[in-house]
């Protein structure tokens, strides 16, 4: 039995963590998986959107805290070790793979878990789900990029709260705060975000990539670099296939077919 699994049909890649006992938690097995076919889903051009899901009553709770104690006993916890192998290539990868990906959190998000979810650019959350910033309960600081992403999401004085004073926040609240893109009945988070994923499958796949491109670059660029570095992503889009088409498409009043190149 594999800790994670991966389907991938009608250009939608389907990444589940199936660990339900340990409510998804990550050991080193799952961390490892979870890497590796999230890279996989990225590099797969027949893919074009991705969902990440959890079997189960839980999303993911993060870190394997039984697995850690036992690394614990040994003297050397490897945190950093586990963040630079495992955490960080599998959130890069979520965060800036060529194509939307969509959190379909179907129960708690907690720690790394939490943290793989806003990485992701739609999150359809489950009215019984919540999401947690469990780092300093534990006596940790914040891992797998909650520490970039989070005030993106809410801001700086509210990621600030979140982090250094961990609670769950209920999907009502993830609502408000911009944390959860939708809130929907638990029977209803998987297919919501597939429907999503399969929008996206269907649409522009190379101008998806390039807005997903923009954002990033801003978060970290000035006004000018920016602008710059936008009229570069609109001239590669606007060589694409798909522009070309939808534009005729447009003018001749014809529905507009994407085929992602």
């Amino acid at each position: 039995m594999t800790p994670v699994r991966y389907q991938a049909d009608d250009g939608v890649g389907v990444i589940t963590l199936d660990r339900p006992d340990s409510m998804n938690s990550l050991d080193t097995a799952t961390k490892v998986a979870l890497r590796d076919v999230v890279l996989e889903a990225a590099a797969d051009d027949a893919v074009r959107a991705v969902v990440l899901t959890g079997s189960g009553r839980a999303f993911c709770v993060g870190q394997d805290l039984k697995e850690h104690a036992q690394a614990l006993a040994s003297g050397d916890s490897g945190l950093a070790a586990t963040v630079r192998e495992h955490y960080n290539p599998t959130v890069k990868a979520l965060l800036t793979m060529p194509k939307p990906v969509v959190a379909a959190v179907n129960g708690v998000a907690a720690g790394a878990g939490a943290s793989y979810a806003f990485a992701c650019d739609l999150r359809i959350v489950a009215d019984t789900a919540g999401f947690n910033l469990a780092f300093a309960a534990i006596g940790l600081s914040s891992d797998t990029g909650s520490s970039w992403t989070l005030p993106r999401l809410v801001g700086w004085a509210k990621a600030r709260e979140l982090l250094l004073r961990p609670r769950t926040v209920d999907a009502g609240e993830a609502l408000a705060l911009g944390l959860a893109t939708e809130v929907v009945a638990a029977a209803d988070v998987l297919p919501r975000a597939m429907e999503l994923a399969h929008e996206f499958a269907h649409g522009p796949t190379q101008a998806y990539a390039a807005l997903r491109q923009a954002l990033e670059f801003s978060a970290t660029h000035g006004l000018d670099e920016s602008l710059a570095h936008e009229a570069d992503l609109m001239q590669r889009t606007g060589d694409t296939d798909d522009h070309r088409a939808a534009v005729e498409a447009f003018l001749a009043k014809q529905a507009m077919v994407f085929h992602g190149r």
